[in-house]
């Protein structure tokens, strides 16, 4: 029998086996080889680099608008946390300039530009220590000194602040390189910064070393976070070194000494950040083992401010624990290292499984009842000292959201301050309807009309007869020649106003018309 050998396998055939018993690694490395190729031509080589260190080098100049603009903007968020009002610690953001010195913080890095480095961080002190400057200053001479809610909140960093500046960072970055930079970049960047920054002041100026050590830390860290996130993603889009023969050792080595005294800061920071997260699933976990399954944890507040950590926590449990606070207290010594005072407050309700819950929505809802009456008593507070009279005169209607006063006569007041004064409450109560019942007084003298219409003036008055039309029961007579009385009374009425018109000469005024049945 003749044995009948296989044709050799040609250099072609070896290659195609070798190509399928390698696929899934040989596919791995055409996507990725894909995707590199995708994000160096069509997003990297998109980006014109030097047009973009062009602009940033721009913004970390020490000029003198650099200096007023942080002054201002450090003077109103100062005002904005001694009044405890997020309103006016936003319009502070607005403000801010400090984005540009430390982005070109993180491109100097990603560059290796020793010289642009430096500015940026003179740049950068500069600022700092004016916004520290002044706001020490306002608060010394200020008669509030008291640390309120705004105050408190910008004490010590945690996880959330971590990544308000971490994302407000990639956003600014990201606008700055792709060339869409803008206010509100601008903004998000200043809000992880100004309020911590206007808060160190507050502390040195009342020598409180808690708020000063620990706003000074947040805004450390923040700033630290935005400059290397700003770093990463210059390098992530192909921003590279530009050191050259000429550079000296001295220089790059001092680029590296600040990115590592920039990461020292952070890492500290961190670990902080990642205790006390820790500390606080621990110490819920402790409160939950010391108690029957059926229970639920209402309410959990951790302070980290001081030495031993204190803790308070509302419980509603079928079975009540008297020994449940030296008992958690105790694990907890053992567990975190430090010592904790902690605080349990226990509610007993029933055995079934929606007992808890049952209560801890009654709780709620007592709450939101508590609130919603403490508000209501604070606007009739402040509708009774407006119109002049008693709280026993405000006539207020929680179910309908209503409020309604009649003022007294304030001397020299006309109906558009009556008018201003209803607006200035409304304004802080957006889910209410406030009525503020104006005395007799004299209705706008002339309402004056242009070419097109009421002019600036002639629109204003007739605002206000449209609002006291509304606020009273007696009708209102226009006078006037025929064209502008009629295009008057017309916008009037389309308002719902009840108003009366006399063709008269002369221009368009206002009175008060007869009562129905006098």
């Amino acid at each position: 029998m003749t044995e009948t050998k296989a044709p050799s396998a040609t250099p072609e055939q070896d290659a195609a086996n070798e190509a399928t018993q390698s696929s899934p690694r040989s596919t791995f490395g055409t996507v990725k080889f894909s995707l590199l190729r995708w994000w160096m031509r069509d997003v990297v080589g998109t980006v014109n680099q030097a047009e973009v260190i062009e602009k940033r080098r721009e913004d970390c100049l020490l000029t003198a608008r650099y200096m007023f603009m942080t002054a201002m903007s450090a003077g109103i968020a100062v005002l904005g946390l001694l009044l405890s009002s997020p309103a006016v610690v936003i319009g502070a953001m607005l403000l801010s300039p400090l984005m540009g010195p430390i982005m070109g913080l993180g491109f100097a890095l990603a560059i290796g530009d020793y010289h642009w480095l430096k500015q940026s961080a003179r740049s950068l002190a500069w600022g700092t220590a004016m916004a520290i400057g002044l706001t020490a200053l306002l608060v010394f001479f200020s008669p509030i000194q008291t640390i309120t809610p705004e105050i408190a909140a910008r004490t010590q960093p945690n996880l959330f602040d971590l990544f308000v500046a971490l994302f407000s960072a990639l956003a600014g970055a990201y606008a700055m390189i792709r060339g869409r930079e803008g206010t509100i970049v601008g903004v998000a960047i200043a809000t992880a910064l100004m309020p911590p920054l206007a808060t160190v002041g507050f502390g040195l100026a009342t020598w409180n070393w808690t708020v000063f050590s620990g706003s000074l830390m947040l805004y450390v860290t923040n700033l630290i976070t935005i400059a290397l996130t700003a770093w990463a993603m210059a390098r992530l889009y192909g921003f590279k070194t530009e050191m050259s023969a000429r550079n000296t050792l001295f220089q790059n080595f001092a680029v590296a000494s600040v990115f590592i005294l920039l990461a020292i800061p952070l890492a500290l920071s961190l670990q902080q950040i990642a205790f006390q997260t820790n500390a606080q699933r621990v110490i819920r976990a402790e409160i939950e083992e010391a108690f029957v399954p059926d229970a639920e944890i209402s309410r959990l507040e951790v302070e980290f401010r001081g030495e031993p950590i204190i803790a308070s926590a509302t419980v509603y449990t079928p079975v009540l624990n008297p020994d449940a606070e030296v008992e958690v207290e105790r694990a907890l010594a053992n567990r975190l290292g430090e010592p904790v005072e902690l605080t349990i407050t226990q509610f007993q309700v029933g055995t079934s499984a929606s007992a808890a819950e049952a209560a801890q929505l009654s709780a709620a809802r007592a709450s939101e009842e508590a609130a919603a009456i403490a508000r209501a008593d604070d606007l009739a507070q402040r509708l009774a000292l407006v119109a002049g009279v008693s709280e026993d005169d405000v006539v207020i209607d929680r179910t309908r959201r209503r409020a309604v006063v009649r003022a007294e006569r304030l001397e020299g007041a006309t109906l558009a301050a009556y008018k201003a004064l209803e607006e200035r409450i409304a304004a802080t109560e957006p889910d209410w309807t406030i009525e503020l019942l104006p005395p007799a007084a004299a209705l706008p003298d002339v309402v004056t009309f242009g070419e097109d219409g009421p002019t600036l003036e002639g629109t204003q008055a007739l605002s206000v007869i449209e609002w006291a039309a509304s606020r009273t029961d007696i009708p209102i007579v226009l006078t006037g020649n025929r064209v502008e009385v009629e295009n008057a009374a017309e916008i009037l009425r389309e308002r719902g106003a009840e108003i009366g018109v006399q063709v008269t000469s002369g221009p368009v005024r206002a009175q008060w018309g007869r009562p129905e049945g006098s």
